[in-house]
């Protein structure tokens, strides 16, 4: 179960990194969903033991929240 938690961070980690090389090109709001999405994918994972419908879930919240701080920034 541990390979599987260590594997969904990697793709956090690989997301984050991949949507950094258009960063430039964002506004903020984008930039707080792709953060919120890979910080809350991971978050999901961790809380769900690497479930997937708990990383999804995790993915969406983190999204929907960092959407709306990047509006704020």
């Amino acid at each position: 179960m541990k390979s599987i938690m260590k594997m969904m961070a990697l793709v956090g980690v690989l997301t984050i990194v991949a949507a950094c090389s258009t960063w430039d090109g964002m506004s903020k709001s984008e930039k707080g969903t792709v953060i919120g999405t890979g910080a809350g994918a991971v978050i999901g994972a961790q809380m769900s033991d690497g479930r997937v419908l708990g990383t999804a879930g995790g993915a969406a919240v983190g999204a929907l929240i960092g959407n709306q701080v990047g509006k704020n920034l």
